[in-house]
């Protein structure tokens, strides 16, 4: 019941209900955005979604379009200012998300939706996070962002879909919020954000 019927429900609730009441606040990010990074304020990338279905994702703009002598973008952590880090380590980068919410193609809880070249690299038991829609947050976001490592996240996305229900996403919901409000696993330990994923080595 909650799985296929109350938890869409209450995503449409509290994701009209959010859009709503922090209207002002987007309006105050759009601007700062626009002024301290440009154009595009809107960060847009294609992402799969429930059953490895493609949508595209938004985030406020977090990097600027610095280039080297040769016209290539400079890597992510030459990027990333220190306004960047500061939507980031709060994560009001990910505010737009309410809009993916909205239209279905997210969840408040559900494994983070990754990049789309990753598909072909889960084995199988890891293919089974994209058995729920993907979420603003998830197990693995309250249990250490990107402290942990690749393996550890997909363990417990799956462990997550395996176990899904009311009372899971009311914890996740809770121990997210601790986690944003401690800024904690923003960055990996070797990235500003996190290592690439190539695969995970059988045993």
């Amino acid at each position: 019941m909650y799985r296929n019927f109350v938890k869409r429900l209450l995503d449409i609730i509290f994701s009209l209900l959010l859009l709503i009441l922090l209207s002002p606040v987007f309006l105050i990010l759009m601007i700062l955005v626009k002024i301290k990074l440009g154009s595009p304020i809107f960060f847009k990338q294609e992402r799969p979604g429930k059953d490895g279905k493609i949508f595209k994702l938004y985030k406020f703009r977090t990097m600027t379009d610095k280039k080297d002598e040769e016209g290539k973008l400079l890597p992510d952590a030459e990027r990333l200012t220190s306004f960047g880090k500061m939507l980031r380590s709060t994560s009001l980068d990910e505010l737009p998300e309410l809009f993916n919410i909205l239209k279905g193609e997210m969840s408040f809880i559900g494994p983070r939706p990754l990049l789309v070249e990753y598909l072909d690299l889960y084995n199988d038991e890891q293919k089974h996070r994209h058995d729920v829609r993907p979420g603003l947050t998830g197990l693995a976001q309250a249990e250490g962002r990107n402290l942990l490592s690749w393996e550890e996240r997909f363990k417990l996305d799956v462990e997550y879909v395996n176990n899904l229900s009311f009372v899971t996403d009311t914890k996740i919901l809770f121990k997210t919020i601790k986690v944003v409000f401690k800024r904690e696993g923003v960055s990996s330990a070797t990235s500003q954000t996190m290592e690439k994923f190539t695969g995970t080595e059988e045993k």
